[in-house]
């Protein structure tokens, strides 16, 4: 990690540089509603392993993978029509979908521990 820096909230001024640190496969802790979370590129197999490293978090237990918008996240993963139904309705918001990595996915395969 290049450098640590602790906020109560991510200001706009902020994400650019996040951003960066994301591309260049640096992890970047964030406040989410409850907690604080641990991101990397789930496209960087480095970075996810990484995430797994410094939570002490077994390959078997699945990360969390944020999207910018519901059309970003059906690209990645195999969603029927009732997932996409709730995407509608719920997103942006507070509602987890665990859904299949598509055979062609982008993100790496550590990210869903093989599900």
């Amino acid at each position: 990690m290049t450098e640590a820096a602790m906020t109560e909230r991510l200001t706009p001024a902020e994400l650019p540089r996040a951003a960066a640190l994301l591309r260049e496969g640096e992890l970047v802790a964030f406040p989410t509603e409850t907690v604080y979370g641990l991101g990397a590129n789930a496209r960087n197999g480095r970075a996810v392993a990484s995430v797994f490293a410094a939570k002490g978090r077994p390959s078997f237990n699945p990360l969390i993978s944020h999207f910018f918008s519901a059309e970003a996240a059906f690209a990645e993963v195999e969603a029927d029509e009732r997932a996409r139904r709730l995407a509608e309705r719920f997103w942006p918001g507070p509602l987890t979908l665990v859904l299949p990595r598509r055979a062609d996915s982008r993100i790496d395969a550590l990210t869903g521990a093989g599900l």
